[in-house]
């Protein structure tokens, strides 16, 4: 049943965003990576991860909220078919933090789509970003940090609506960021903020 969920689902999710993608100095790859993009829907990491060629969505999990998706068994059963890794945000440790679930999830193999703004962010700017990032790149310095801009996702799905509205909508992923040595968290965090406003004023330039 799954075989044909999963590409059933990723269709109609491009078909609803009417999503299109550009890897602006950067080709899609299996190696390991951390795609970090601006939230502004609830619809961003589905259509994100339908929007990568098949043998990558194969090895690429969203982390998501479990509060959200395991609300109602509809959201249950699309966070089970696109495989993401829901957070207990209410079940934070120390000993076993979202940054330490992630790292054993993944293993040497998956991928990760992330939210560095944490919750959505409907005032049209990008927010500052949260500190996952710097510690995942902290621990797993061999993931290559990957910057996207998801424009217009907040459009086809606006906060309080139930249902998608049909709308052309652009996904532009960037090249590869990692942690450099010695650099500190907030330069880090700005530079990672940065990376994805560059592909945003890209996007605006296209348009």
């Amino acid at each position: 049943m799954k075989q044909i969920a999963v590409p059933f689902l990723a269709a109609l999710a491009k078909v609803l965003s009417g999503a299109t993608v550009r890897w602006v100095d950067c080709e899609p790859d299996t190696v390991q990576r951390v795609y970090f993009a601006n939230h502004t829907s609830h619809l961003d990491a589905l259509v994100l991860w339908s929007s990568l060629p098949k043998h990558i969505r194969a090895v690429t999990r969203p982390v998501a909220a479990a509060d959200y998706w395991n609300g109602g068994p509809v959201r249950r059963y699309l966070a089970s078919i696109f495989n993401a890794l829901l957070i207990d945000r209410k079940m934070v440790k120390v000993r076993n933090t979202p940054i330490d679930i992630m790292i054993r999830e993944i293993g040497f193999k998956d991928s990760l789509i992330v939210f560095p703004e944490g919750g959505r962010n409907l005032s049209g700017s990008l927010g500052e970003f949260k500190s996952g990032l710097f510690y995942l790149a902290k621990k797993r310095p061999d993931l290559e940090l990957m910057p996207v801009y998801i424009d217009n996702l907040n459009r086809v799905m606006p906060k309080g609506e139930f249902l998608p509205v049909p709308l052309l909508s652009c996904i532009t992923i960037g090249a590869p960021i990692w942690l450099e040595s010695g650099e500190k968290k907030n330069e880090f965090l700005d530079r990672a903020r940065e990376a994805v406003l560059r592909l945003k004023a890209d996007c605006d330039n296209v348009a």
